[in-house]
This record gives C-alpha cells, sequence and structure tokens, in this order.
C-alpha cells in the first residue's frame, strides 16, 4: 500500500558518458520551478559498459515542511522509470521496478552492446523483443523509441532526448516551458539540447505504434561510382552481368560487386562474377529455383566476403580514409576547432610482413627457419603510429598504396586457392545435398579479421569443413554442419567446437 500517495517517485538507469547525471539535475531542477521539493541519489555500479548508474529522484509539492525521502527506488513503488537503453531498461524490469498499476515507462530502442555480446565471434547481440514484450506487459504506459539517433540528428546528447520524452509523456504535472527554461539555465549546448528535446518530445506525445512488427523493407541500395571512363563503362557492363542473375540473387550480388570493388578494382569484380555465376549455374541446374535459390544467395555474400579479406594493406587503407577521421570526430564530439590527436596501435608479425611479399620471395622466406626468426625478431614489436601527424599518415598511406600490386603477394595467393578448394568442395556437394552444400558456404562466415585472430578463425573453418565433407550421405549433415557453426562462433577458444564435433562424430 502506498503510505505517501503525494511523493512523486522517479527513476532514471543510465550508463555512463550517457549523461544520466544531467538528466537527474534538470528532473530537480523543473520539480523545484514548479514548487516542488525533490532529492536525487545516484548509485553508482561497476560495469562492463562503462558504468550502469540508477538514479532516483523523489519530489513533493512544498507544503512549508521538510518532507522525508527514500534514497533508493523500491520494487513495485516507482511511478515513472526512465531506461537510456534496452538492457537497462531490462534491468529496471528484473528489478520489479516497473508495475502495471502505477510505471509510467521511458526508455530508448538504441542498444550499447555489453562485453559479453561483443566478445562472440559471431553474432552475439542478444534480441531486444523480450524486453520490449515485457515492458508493455509490466507497465501503466510504455514509452519507447530512438532517443539516441535522435540526440544524434540534433547534434546533442541522449539525455536531452529523455527530458524531452518525459516532458512529453505529460507524466509531471509540469508544463512544457518550464522543462525548457530549466535545459536554458543551464546556459551550455542549450540550442542543440532544446533541438533533441522537441523532436522527442513530439514523438512521446503520439500515438505509440506496435514497435517492429513490421519492419519497413530495406530499399535496394544504389552505388554511385567514379573513375576514368575506361573503368566507368567496364562498371555498366558488370552491372549488366548483375541484372542477368536470378532476381532474388541480384542486391546481394550488387552488394558484393560494390564490396569487391571497394577493396581491389573493377577488374576483380569480373573475378567475383565468374565465381558467383558458377555457382548459379550449378544451382539452376539442380532445380534451385523450387528453393528459392538459397545457395546462390548465400553464395553472392560469402564469396564477397572471401575476396575481402583483410590483409595489412586493408587495414592500413582503412585506417586513412578520410571518412574514418569524420567518423571518430563526430562519434567523440570534436568541433572543427579543435585538434585530435589520433594513435594507432599494431604488432606486426613475420607472417603479415611475408604476406606482403611478391608470392615467389614470401614462400622463400617462410621455407626458411633462419630467413623466419630473423625477419620475426626485426618486426614483432608493439608500435604506436600517430596518424594525425604527417609521418605516421605517410608510412599507413604508402602501405595500403600496395593494393596495385596485390595480385602479385603471397597473402593473396594463398587466399585465392583457399577459396578455390572451398567452393569445389562446395559445388561438388551440390548435387547430392542441396542444403548440406548451402550450409559449407555460410561455415565462410567463421574466417574474420588478420593476424591471430584469422590463424584462429581460420584453424577453425577448416575444421568444420572436414567435417561436413565427412558428414557427405549422412541424413541430417546439414543441421550437424549448422550446429558446429554455431559452436564455433560462441567462444573465441576452441571448448565448444570439439564437443560438437565429438557429437557428430559418429554420424561419419
Amino acid at each position: 500500500m502506498n503510505a505517501t500517495p503525494d511523493i512523486i517517485k522517479l527513476a532514471v538507469f543510465a550508463v555512463g558518458g550517457q549523461g544520466g547525471g544531467v538528466l537527474c539535475n534538470w528532473i530537480v531542477n523543473a520539480a523545484e520551478r514548479n514548487g516542488y521539493r525533490a532529492q536525487a541519489t545516484s548509485i553508482a555500479g561497476v560495469a562492463q559498459r562503462t558504468g550502469a548508474t540508477s538514479y532516483y529522484v523523489e519530489m513533493v509539492p512544498d507544503q512549508g515542511r521538510l518532507p522525508v525521502f527514500a534514497l533508493a527506488p523500491s520494487a513495485g513503488d516507482v511511478d515513472i522509470l526512465v531506461a537510456a537503453e534496452m538492457m537497462e531498461s531490462g534491468r529496471a524490469l528484473m528489478r520489479g521496478l516497473v508495475t502495471p498499476d502505477r510505471t509510467t515507462m521511458i526508455t530508448s530502442t538504441h542498444r550499447m552492446l555489453a562485453m559479453s555480446e561483443k566478445i562472440v565471434p559471431g553474432n552475439g547481440v542478444t534480441d531486444s523483443r523480450p524486453v520490449i514484450e515485457q515492458g508493455r506487459a509490466q507497465s501503466k504506459r510504455y514509452i519507447a523509441f530512438d532517443m539516441e539517433q535522435i540526440a544524434v540528428d540534433s547534434g546533442s546528447v541522449i539525455s536531452a532526448s529523455l527530458f524531452g520524452a518525459l516532458a512529453g509523456s505529460a507524466a509531471l504535472p509540469f508544463s512544457r516551458d518550464s522543462f525548457e527554461e530549466t535545459i536554458r539555465a543551464t546556459g551550455r549546448g542549450v540550442e542543440t539540447s532544446l533541438k533533441a528535446f522537441d523532436v522527442a518530445f513530439s514523438a512521446a506525445r503520439e500515438v505509440q505504434p506496435e514497435f517492429a512488427d513490421t519492419p519497413e523493407k530495406t530499399p535496394v541500395p544504389q552505388y554511385a561510382v567514379r573513375g576514368p571512363d575506361l573503368k566507368q563503362r567496364n562498371w555498366q557492363q558488370l552491372m549488366a552481368r548483375c541484372a542477368e542473375l536470378p532476381q532474388v540473387v541480384q542486391t546481394m550480388a550488387l552488394a558484393g560487386c560494390h564490396n569487391v570493388a571497394d577493396f581491389q578494382d573493377v577488374d576483380y569484380v569480373t573475378e567475383y562474377l565468374e565465381r558467383l555465376e558458377s555457382v548459379v549455374q550449378k544451382d539452376v541446374v539442380h532445380r534451385g529455383a523450387d528453393r528459392g535459390h538459397r545457395l546462390s544467395v548465400v553464395a553472392a555474400k560469402y564469396i564477397a566476403n572471401a575476396m575481402v579479406y583483410d590483409d595489412v594493406i586493408r587495414v592500413a587503407d582503412l585506417k586513412t580514409r578520410a571518412v574514418r577521421f569524420s567518423r571518430i570526430r563526430a562519434d567523440i564530439g570534436v568541433t572543427d576547432d579543435a585538434v585530435l590527436h589520433l594513435t594507432e596501435y599494431f604488432h606486426p608479425r613475420a607472417q603479415e610482413v611475408c604476406a606482403m611479399f611478391p608470392a615467389r620471395w614470401g614462400r622463400l622466406v617462410e621455407s626458411s627457419p633462419t630467413l623466419f626468426r630473423w625477419l620475426d625478431r626485426l618486426v614483432n614489436r608493439g608500435r604506436r603510429i600517430r596518424t594525425d601527424k604527417l609521418l605516421g599518415f605517410i608510412q599507413l598511406y604508402m602501405i595500403a598504396g600496395l593494393r596495385r600490386w596485390r595480385r602479385r603477394l603471397l597473402r593473396h595467393a594463398v587466399e585465392q586457392q583457399h577459396m578455390e578448394t572451398w567452393l569445389e568442395s562446395v559445388l561438388s556437394t551440390v548435387p547430392a545435398a542441396y542444403d548440406l552444400a548451402v550450409e559449407m558456404i555460410r561455415c565462410r562466415r567463421l574466417v574474420k579479421g588478420y593476424s591471430d585472430t584469422h590463424a584462429r578463425t581460420l584453424s577453425k573453418f577448416d575444421r568444420v569443413m572436414a567435417a561436413a565433407i565427412e558428414l557427405r550421405g549422412s541424413v541430417d549433415a546439414a543441421d550437424s554442419v549448422r550446429r558446429l557453426c554455431a559452436s564455433a562462433m560462441q567462444q573465441e577458444d576452441d571448448g565448444k567446437l570439439e564437443e560438437a564435433l565429438i557429437e557428430v562424430k559418429p554420424a561419419y
């Protein structure tokens, strides 16, 4: 039973860096501006996402005597719950702070990934839908939309969006003007904060649609290309070849063409389409149309991924692109008149250096233990390169320029041979086991990164592919390979994969 009906109890769940403290202060100031007495407390958390912090505010109309306020929220005794991110929303639900008889829940639908989600080699992102469903079921009112994107578009931070959503919800008996005056009184970032506030206020006032029940269709991407006239004509011819593929394959093939051209050049796209067309022909012969051309669709994606491998040249190229510098400045909020210091960390091994040698020289060094050890002692140490300075930028820019000779280098030769072996295994499997061939194509998602990460994930890929080949003829071969891939992507080490390999071993 609520023995303090006049006290409004509000909790804010946020992550470090989201401005939770600022939001809490704004709420207190708005309350005091409207003749309320208010108290705010914060409980700092030690989490892996820069610290999850709980803020708690209690307020009551000033009646001339000092009220007694609680220092922390209690389960079943919260009127308004503001969550700055979906996992924080879930944290509040698990603590029982949201109840259907009284709580207005205001949450942003974007995600800040937890460390446990980031370290998974595959897609470790947790599905937000169960949290959304519980939020709807457990709250009296549920207001949810992407407040982070509103803040970014406005050039502000999410605290301003949350404050606008709180005002728009009308859960507090204060006028919009008093909220806006609270922001103006800070004197810092007023215009951008008010812009985010206004958009979020309007969004909260609108009737909330069923969130994410009917996602919008993603439009077919259109890629603009630049270059000499001859290359432009070659590109158009390749796009014409792309248009001749089955319609269901074209969108993925178009994206693959773009990625491959961005990695190397237009001629490399020709190699990509030749490989893809060989898979499509095999798919058509074995009634792929009846199966929605699943083999061709996944091939369009993973052949491109295999051709766009992460070598030292690729890493240097990505780190010296203008768009990256612009993104970093935008992400950390560096203004145009401020100086950004940017340090890149590298730890090259002899393997990566050999990979940049011409194929013949690289094999010679790798085959000689003496030469290889000497090279490893020379290069195998940590390096810090300042790409905000001319010398450091030029070093990486020159390495990136080696892409014009990439086809002659050892790494490219190794990657091409490995890819041909993989595709031959897939195509030879199609006639007898179409579904197994599809899963063998998907196995390519195991290969990631460069240096130690690439070596580790490539080892997993090779073991899963060897098991897939042995499983030919097994009734549940496709399901077994699917389970092997899922196990391989659960952890960085090989524990889960080894257990899964032992489980499927009796099948072959």
